[in-house]
């Protein structure tokens, strides 16, 4: 039986970009940077209080996963906000929101009370879209 999950994948568009937005402007810490063969590289960045849950910071590139095709509609998605999601928390939104605007991370929306707690929206540079919240 399954027991738990311990990596999951967020299609980016850059690597080293990636690493830029997800270490020096959200603060996650590297778990495995290493070469994986010809142009390749294994990536897996963790939030600072959950490091058992890696997050791959996988390139879109032809090859293993993509033909040409598939790789170049992949990154349209990515590119366009309609492919990535995500769900991240924090303990004081309003602090965390004004912190990472300063770093430069774009929001699409501002803090707002939701039912199910405060949430705000943000891109990553790729495009994906995340969900920032806190429970109230």
């Amino acid at each position: 039986m399954i027991s738990k999950i311990s990596h999951v994948s967020v299609y980016v568009l850059n690597q080293d970009s990636a690493y830029d937005f997800y270490v020096n402007k959200l603060g996650f810490q590297v778990a495995t940077d290493a070469p994986m063969g010809p142009g390749m590289r294994w990536l897996t960045v963790t939030p600072p209080e959950q490091p058992d849950i890696e997050i791959t910071l996988m390139p879109i590139v032809s090859g293993m996963m993509f033909d040409d095709e598939s790789a170049e509609q992949m990154r349209n998605l990515v590119k366009r906000g309609t492919f990535g999601f995500g769900v991240f928390q924090c303990n004081d939104i309003y602090a965390t929101y004004e912190e990472l605007k300063a770093k430069g991370v774009e929001f699409t929306k501002v803090p707002k009370e939701e039912f199910y707690g405060i949430e705000a929206l943000f891109k990553d540079d790729s495009g994906n879209w995340f969900s920032l919240g806190q429970k109230q």
